[in-house]
């Protein structure tokens, strides 16, 4: 992941050595510094196939859905058990390396990396959220 990470840093987003090094170095020691890494990946096995593209986005998309859904009751479980966990998506950049270094079946599409352990500090505040009205729609019954 490494590998394909600079190369994209390098030749896509040409940004300078330094900040290469910097960039790639960071994101090495996450993963090496965590006590657990968790893989999580998609299955289309055993979803249902359509004639259709329509459906058959869909029913991607649902799967993609349902599999944000598992990694984020992971990150609850975790934290009901006084863990702390980091969600990143980096796998998505690199499927085949991911799947072939761990040697995963052709069929699990690598969707998120998972860091575990105990959190160094504790917030204790939660950071400031918008106010509801801000983020949520509301309709009258008689116009929905």
């Amino acid at each position: 992941m490494a590998a394909e990470f600079e190369r994209d840093l390098r030749q896509k987003d040409k940004l300078p050595e330094d900040e290469i090094a910097k960039l790639a170095t960071r994101s090495m020691q996450r993963i090496i510094g965590a006590p657990v890494v968790i893989i999580l990946c998609l299955d289309m096995s055993d979803m249902d196939i359509y004639p259709d593209e329509k459906r058959n986005s869909s029913e991607y998309l649902m799967a993609v859905q349902s599999t944000s859904n598992a990694g984020m009751q992971l990150l609850l479980a975790t934290h009901a058990e006084g863990l702390g966990a980091v969600w990143v998506c980096s796998p998505l950049f690199a499927q085949s390396t991911v799947q072939n270094t761990l040697e995963l079946p052709k069929s699990w599409e690598p969707q998120a990396m998972y860091f575990l352990g105990y959190p160094a500090e504790i917030k204790v505040e939660a950071r400031e959220r918008k106010p509801l009205e801000e983020i949520v729609k509301t309709f009258e019954r008689s116009n929905v």
